[in-house]
């Protein structure tokens, strides 16, 4: 009966081998800005005006529908994404989105960008975390730029200017 136990137990060990898919991603970076944290929240939590500090975007169009709020981003080198507003929570500081569809090479891209206060009154810790997968679901091998490495740069590839840009604009205010 032992052996029998151990030989399901290797069977399914190995079965859960090949049902592994992508791995979720996760990118999450900070920036300190010399504002108090209210005046860094006033432009983070503007669900239309992300084109003001994130360098990538040529325009941002929201629109409603019903309770929900959407937004299009096009960007300047071409084409774009449409996400959904999550959350917008003015006591915590954060605000969560999703991309709903999008020209980007990852998916199922979910984020959350968060203010809180620094050393003093007068500086503010902005961390935007975003979670997300590789475009390609199956198990290799994988094509060419639908990996994880290639969704791991894109993501940074917005997330790092996209806060510096956010600093800059900010602290020129």
């Amino acid at each position: 009966m032992k052996r029998f136990i151990i030989f399901l137990s290797t069977i399914f060990l190995s079965l859960q081998i090949f049902a592994h898919g992508p791995t979720p991603q996760k990118v999450q970076e900070s920036v300190t800005i010399n504002v108090p944290p209210a005046k860094a929240w006033a432009l983070v939590k503007d669900f239309g005006a992300v084109h003001k500090w994130l360098p990538a975007i040529a325009t941002t169009k929201v629109e409603k529908k019903g309770k929900d709020t959407f937004r299009t981003l096009t960007f300047k080198a071409g084409g774009g994404v449409y996400e959904k507003l999550r959350l917008i929570d003015n006591e915590a500081k954060k605000i969560k989105y999703e991309i709903i569809e999008g020209d980007v090479p990852f998916t199922d891209y979910n984020s959350y960008i968060k203010v809180r206060k620094g050393k003093n009154d007068n500086e503010s810790i902005v961390q935007w975390t975003a979670r997300f997968y590789r475009t390609y679901k199956l198990n290799p091998p994988i094509p060419e730029g639908q990996d994880d490495a290639t969704a791991v740069a894109a993501v940074k590839a917005i997330v790092s200017p996209g806060l510096e840009n956010l600093k800059k604009v900010l602290e020129a205010k």
